[in-house]
């Protein structure tokens, strides 16, 4: 029988997990010692099933080998069988465990909401949608913290941003990216009539310093007095901070009432940005020739509907429509978050298949 994994790809996997492995033990610096540490986490799963996988080989080599021998051909000939029927099985996950993975998918996420066409009924929504992510969140145990908000006039947010702290939050929630749209019958609507407004979606991996380095003389920090809705709580100090990436022309601010606080959320977010932004011009690179069944996280991308009057929501990339509206407003994401993980993964193996 064929085997389709190449056994230099196997070798190649053991050799840099051992190569790792003896490294970390012989003593580095804290920077170099949490990057190889990852590595090694991320490698760790695949080099046992590559071991798995090379015994099965070896094993039935050794049958086959067994076969020229007449004493011992009817063992073989059971042993072969035995290894055969287990071999395609061992092929797929082995297959399955080279998919290559996002690096980011253990991070944590920034998650950035806000209000499309629609006016205060976009607003709502994105309030809506905040809400939704909130119970989803505390579903698996993750933490929120809002770092910015801008309420709507009649409730809701024109914008929120908020940091959404956890493992594996960013490969749970990286394809909630794009534009969602309501059809409803708004609260303000006397007639009756149903309305479709959006909002977007942006989902960011939270970077550390070891993955962005940001130099002092790439950004410029503005300070500004922080807008309010008047009366007792207006900040009468210059606390607000905006800090703008030169290079790249992105500004990011953060007003809450400490100067201190906001400019170390407002480097969260910048950091977090230009990660993405990296992450982005590599998955387009890699992508220039296809287009992705799931999507590229285009934020211009109609993702997904959510149908008040008919009890569904539908998600466009995969063509998945559930009658659990109510369900999905009150966190019960999995399913669509399952399926579109597994899409991705049934495209990338569709491609390491035909490369």
């Amino acid at each position: 029988m064929s085997v389709t994994i190449p056994r230099e790809k196997i070798d190649q996997i053991l050799n840099r997990f051992e190569f790792l492995e003896a490294k970390m033990a012989d003593g580095v610096g804290a920077d170099e010692y949490v990057k190889l540490s990852r590595e090694y986490s991320a490698l760790e799963g695949i080099a046992r099933q590559a071991k798995a996988y090379r015994q099965l080989q070896a094993d039935l080599r050794e049958a086959q080998a067994m076969l020229d021998d007449p004493e011992m051909r009817e063992f073989a000939e059971e042993e072969l069988a035995a290894i055969e029927q287990k071999m395609p099985l061992a092929e797929r996950e082995m297959q399955l465990a080279l998919i290559p993975k996002d690096e980011a998918d253990d991070k944590s996420a920034i998650l950035e909401i806000r209000a499309g066409t629609g006016g205060d009924e976009a607003a709502l929504f994105a309030g809506d949608l905040f809400a939704m992510y909130t119970r989803y969140a505390a579903e698996k145990g993750w933490k929120i913290e809002v770092m910015e908000e801008s309420p709507g006039e009649v409730g809701g947010f024109k914008e929120i941003i908020a940091s959404v702290k956890g493992d594996n939050v960013f490969g749970a929630l990286k394809f909630e990216s794009g534009v969602h749209r309501v059809q409803r019958v708004p609260a303000t609507e006397s007639g009756g009539r149903i309305h479709t407004s959006a909002a977007t979606v942006a989902v960011l991996p939270e970077a550390e310093e070891i993955d962005i380095e940001i130099r002092n003389e790439d950004i410029r920090i503005d300070t500004m007095r922080a807008s309010g809705a008047g009366g007792q709580h207006v900040n009468t100090t210059d606390s607000a901070v905006r800090i703008t990436h030169i290079p790249t022309g992105i500004v990011v601010t953060s007003s809450e009432k400490s100067q201190h606080q906001n400019r170390a959320r407002a480097m969260q977010v910048l950091r977090a940005r230009l990660y993405d932004t990296q992450r982005q011009a590599a998955d387009a690179a890699r992508a220039a020739d296809r287009k992705g069944q799931v999507g590229s996280g285009d934020r211009s991308e109609r993702i997904r509907t959510y149908n008040f009057p008919q009890g569904r929501v539908s998600d466009h990339r995969i063509n998945l429509t559930l009658y659990k509206l109510d369900q999905v407003m009150q966190g019960a994401l999995d399913e669509f978050v399952e399926a579109l993980q597994a899409a991705d993964q049934a495209e990338k193996l569709a491609e390491m298949e035909n490369s």
